[in-house]
This record gives structure tokens, sequence and C-alpha cells, in this order.
């Protein structure tokens, strides 16, 4: 066990509540000495950003009790009637119980590169705890049927120690993880979020990368060197730095104007 004691994680994950991407996750955070909620939606919601969609309720979330397939004893599992995001916001305004100190979100069924994250539901999770303060993870695996859950939850294992770690100012951590052995992964290796080489700029292909799924797997090694779809294709697991809402960009200034 880590030495995380009296810490709270809270894993959700834009899949829904029957998603065999939560159990890595959940029980990296349980090894590393967290106590472990899992609240994750009720059903799919892939592609939501950081939407805050869901069923109001005059007291707060629908909310079911739940115990997936899988889970250890020692965690707690709800499906709530909401978006990832909206799950996230939440959890840090105490309707979950008390404020988490970490936010995990995944591991995805499929990879969050480039700037596909700004789409994903997996992502848009973790962004909104980090717009809150909340040290955030989001995890992502590298094809859309994942096998090697072991693996996933090794390399998060060797990643969460950072988490709790990161400056308050809206970042978090984007990690994907290949669908390989563990002995076959080439290490973890930091990147810049991808974008495709040059030559490779058709509407189409573009359209492919945005929309996610096999789509986007299939063109993971089209993505610049250096960058996190490249890097994810020759099997190495990629760590990012994604940073959401920020009052200002260095090297950017707007002019001043008088009317």
């Amino acid at each position: 066990m880590g030495d995380n004691g009296g810490m709270r994680a809270l894993i959700t994950n834009d899949d829904g509540i029957d998603s065999p991407g939560l159990l890595p996750l959940a029980h990296a955070a349980l090894e590393a000495g967290y106590e472990v909620l899992v609240a994750a939606p009720n059903k799919q919601y892939s592609g939501a950003g950081a939407s805050l969609a869901g069923e109001p309720q005059e007291q707060g979330f629908k909310v079911t009790h739940t115990r997936p397939r899988g889970l250890s004893e020692e965690i707690e599992a709800i499906a709530v009637h909401a978006s990832p995001a909206l799950i996230a916001y939440g959890a840090v305004l105490e309707f979950f119980g008390a404020r988490p100190d970490v936010v995990l979100s995944g591991v995805n069924l499929g990879p969050n590169v480039g700037p596909a994250v700004v789409h994903s539901g997996t992502v848009g999770a973790a962004l909104t705890a980090a717009a809150m303060q909340i040290p955030a993870l989001a995890a992502s695996m590298s094809t859309m049927r994942p096998r090697r859950w072991d693996t996933a939850q090794e390399v998060i294992a060797k990643v969460l120690p950072t988490v709790a770690g990161l400056p308050r100012d809206g970042r978090i951590l984007n990690l994907n993880i290949p669908d390989l052995p563990l002995a076959d992964v080439r290490g973890i290796r930091p990147t810049a979020l991808g974008r495709y080489a040059d030559g490779v700029d058709e509407a189409a292909d573009q359209v492919k990368m945005l929309l996610g799924g096999d789509a986007i797997v299939n063109l993971l090694s089209e993505f610049d060197e250096g960058t996190d779809g490249l890097a994810l294709s020759q099997g190495w697991a990629t760590v990012s730095v994604v940073q959401g809402p920020m009052h200002d960009v260095e090297g950017f200034d707007v002019p001043t104007t008088s009317f």
C-alpha cells in the first residue's frame, strides 16, 4: 500500500459504470493508499467533453449504488445520471461525500491524443476538476478493445505519485497506455499533444482524428515526431500536460483599444 492514507480519490470515466477501464484506475489508487470512490455515468458519455449534461434532482444527483464486476469490495461504487464533467463538478462540491484530493478519469477505451482531447469526456472530467484546483489525471488505452488491463494498472501506479504534485492552475496529466504486455512497453515518455505530420492534411483524415475511435487508432503513426500519437504507436506510454482555462498565454498580447 502507498502512503496516501486519509486522501480521497474520485474515479470516473465517459464509457459508463460497466466499463472494465474503471478497475485498473480504481485498484491502482487503492494500492497507493487512497480512499476510493467510483462515481461513473449510468450510460455512455463518450465525446461529451466538459459538458454538464445530466438529470438534475432537487436534492442533487440521481444515484444508484452498484457493484461493477471485478471491483474490490473495499471500494464504493455509484452510477450517476450525469456526464463525467458534471460528476467531477458534483464531487468537488461534496455531493458524494468529502471533497476528493485527486480526480482520476478513465481508463478510456481508445486513445485520447492530439486535438481530440478537446472532445473527450474522459479528459473533460479531469479538466473540470483541475479548474476547481483538484489535481487530476485522464488515462486512456491505445485501442478500442483493450486486453492488457494489467499493464494499464502498472503504468498508472508509476504515474500516480506525480498527480498530487500538479500545480493548481488548471493543468492535468493526459496518459495514454499501449495495449501491450508490460515487458513490451518501452517506458513512460513525456510528449506534446500531437498533430499530423506534414503532408497528412486531408480533410477526411482530420475529421477522423477528431472523431476518435478506431479511426484515430489507425492514424497514430501519422503524427509528428515527439508527440503523443506517434510515441504511443511505437510502444511508449505517453504523458502530456494539458491546461484548461487560464488568464493569459505567454507571448501573446491583445492590444488595448480606445473608442
